[in-house]
């Protein structure tokens, strides 16, 4: 019987024990599964936190690259439009460089045309044709070659005409043809009025128009002929032509200044013999002037 009792209170000790164990396993078991909670709620945070952070990367991300993307997609059109700019310009640059070689090669198609046909002339002897068409060829686009063969034919044509038109002048003068030689005689002047035998043209346009009794032109031209040093030799008849016609305008005082001149500059001259009776005779005419006016004088 006594052992059976200690069976039992061995029994009932082991149950006491498992039962405290079991309290104390399920306590355990209860604190683990707190810990675990609380772990779980803290992973939980952690996770939203990270998910947080995650996005605001991803958007900061997103939108530095996209700033990014579009500074350079600005700075590319950019490029693209000065490129753009620049080809246009280059474009519209050749385009105009292209109509101006076009422009100047149908004007010098134009102006080869043009020297043929002025060339034939010349070669004609064509001188008052090619006098008279030099101004429309010299506008055209021709070579320095071309353009200094046909300005020096043409000063030469000139030249030609010019002395042509002073000895027909001279022809219609020794006619009596006054009206008509003064016109060929202009007409010589205005060809070439620096050539050599311009002083004799305007001499003998002044012995004209002197004639034509147009007096007051022909001092003009008398007195050009006087004050030219090209040739001499006219210059004394130009004084004596100066002397006639301002006699004739009744000019008594500058007829005897000419006649003054004419003797003090070429005594030598047989204008000279005739300018020293004339001057008396002037010099009378004036003082028989002057006598009169004053006694005619209240």
């Amino acid at each position: 019987m006594r052992e059976a009792d200690e069976e039992i209170r061995e029994i009932k000790k082991e149950i006491i024990e498992s039962r405290g164990l079991t309290i104390k396993t399920n306590n355990f078991v209860n604190a683990l599964g707190a810990d675990i909670k609380s772990i779980a709620k803290r992973q939980a945070g952690y996770e939203r936190r990270f998910n947080w952070n995650s996005a605001v990367v991803y958007v900061l991300v997103a939108t530095l690259s996209f700033a990014g993307l579009k500074l350079a997609s600005d700075a590319r059109i950019r490029e693209i439009e000065t490129e753009k700019t620049r080809l246009t310009r280059s474009v519209r640059e050749l385009r105009r460089e292209l109509d101006d070689e076009t422009q100047r090669a149908h004007n010098r198609s134009l102006a080869e045309t043009e020297a043929g046909e002025f060339y034939d002339l010349i070669r004609q002897q064509k001188r008052a044709e090619v006098v008279a068409g030099y101004e429309q060829i010299s506008h055209e686009e021709l070579s320095r070659a071309e353009n200094a063969f046909f300005r020096d034919t043409y000063d030469r044509f000139r030249l030609d005409l010019s002395v042509t038109a002073y000895q027909n002048g001279l022809d219609l003068m020794r006619t009596g043809r006054y009206a008509e030689a003064a016109e060929k005689l202009q007409e010589s002047i205005q060809l070439k009025d620096e050539a050599a035998h311009i002083p004799a043209v305007k001499y003998q346009l002044a012995r004209a128009l002197r004639r034509l009794g147009r007096q007051s032109e022909a001092l003009v031209y008398a007195r050009q002929v006087v004050e030219q040093n090209t040739d001499r030799e006219l210059q004394d008849d130009a004084v004596w032509l100066m002397a006639l016609c301002a006699e004739e305008l009744d000019d008594i005082d500058a007829a005897r200044d000419s006649l003054r001149t004419l003797i003090r500059r070429w005594p030598h001259s047989s204008l000279a013999r005739d300018a020293r009776p004339k001057l008396r005779d002037l010099t009378r005419r004036a003082i028989r002037g002057r006598q009169a006016a004053a006694s005619s004088a209240p």
